[in-house]
């Protein structure tokens, strides 16, 4: 038999390749080619900007800013690009050859524009889609109702122009769509009714629409909804009810002309903001009851005694000024 010594040189040898190996499997190279070769072409099209400076094609990409890898497969699953302003240009179609992403992001990008990429609809993984903040133009893609795992929508402050899709409402897991501050025309799609998602976001405000908001809204259980600061016209008497789950609605600055004595609301209600309307009749005695931390129904055609009790009391003149003759605390008493 062959005894090794501690000083035996096979013992050495063998120690060095235990260690070798180790470094080597300790630091292999995670990030699939594919992706990598992918991002440098992303990298390459923002013309390595700084932003980049840790995409070094020589380290693991999985270990990149703004890049997430899945713990199992190592192929990239996120990509988030914000809040730069040397990066510019248009989104690079290479986004599209990440085939696992799920979760995308350009926000805060002012020099960001072009259209929304089209090689996005490869991305069938893709979970949430942010392009916020940004610069980017032409209308809203049909494409994007062909992602059917979508369940976040962020298209916010941008210079986007046009109708809005009808055909966003086939996705069948979106439950936040933010689509406000941008230069949107036309009516709200009739097919908007159709979302499934419990607790939905839906922020339209700051755009152009016209028209009636669709009666098939009352199917829907918003979280939030925001229309505020567009050209609606008509009633609102979807948004409300007393089973309904929002806790804010925002209408705000259109031209709304319903009777809010008969509004029914929920108890879910927390922000109510319709001023800028013309909204006639009386308020309910029924808001007394309701704990609002936000309330404004200025500058509307609304009469009549503001309901009594301490929870509507909280609230100043700015709240009810500038109405047909509505009256109590805080405004002038009633004659």
């Amino acid at each position: 038999m062959v005894r090794l010594s501690l000083k035996s040189p096979l013992l050495s040898t063998f120690s060095l390749l235990l260690i070798f190996i180790f470094f080597t499997i300790s630091f292999a190279e995670l990030c699939n080619p594919n992706d990598k070769k992918a991002l440098l072409n992303i990298k390459e099209a923002f013309n390595n900007a700084y932003y980049f400076a840790s995409w070094k094609p020589e380290e693991d990409c999985c270990t990149w800013y703004s890049v997430q890898c899945d713990e199992i497969s190592h192929r990239i699953i996120s990509l988030t690009i914000s809040v730069d302003k040397q990066i510019s240009g248009q989104i690079p179609p290479h986004v599209g050859d990440l085939p696992y992403l799920q979760y995308l992001t350009f926000h805060k990008l002012p020099n960001l524009v072009g259209p929304i990429q089209p090689a996005i609809a490869k991305l069938h993984n893709l979970k949430h889609l942010d392009i916020s903040w940004t610069k980017i133009s032409g209308t809203i893609p049909d494409f994007l109702s062909s992602l059917s795992n979508l369940s976040y929508i962020s298209l916010s402050f941008s210079n986007l122009s046009g109708a809005i899709p009808s055909s966003l409402s086939k996705l069948p897991n979106l439950s936040s769509l933010q689509l406000d501050r941008s230069k949107l025309t036309g009516q709200i799609p009739d097919s908007f009714g159709d979302f499934k998602a419990e607790n939905f976001n839906l922020y339209l405000s700051h755009n152009k629409l016209t028209g009636k908001i669709p009666p098939s809204l009352s199917k829907v259980d918003f979280s939030a909804i925001d229309l505020s600061r567009n050209k609606l016209e008509g009633d609102a008497y979807m948004i409300f009810g007393a089973h309904k789950k929002a806790w804010n609605v925002d209408l705000s600055r259109n031209l709304l002309a319903f009777d809010m004595s008969k509004v029914v609301f929920s108890t879910n209600l927390f922000m109510l903001d319709v001023n800028h309307n013309k909204i006639f009749g009386g308020l309910p005695p029924q808001m007394s009851k309701l704990s609002l931390t936000s309330l404004n129904v200025s500058y509307n055609r609304l009469c009549g005694q503001i309901p009594k009790g301490k929870k509507l009391k909280r609230f100043g003149v700015d709240s009810y000024f500038h109405n047909k003759c509505l009256c109590g605390k805080p405004l002038e008493s009633c004659k």
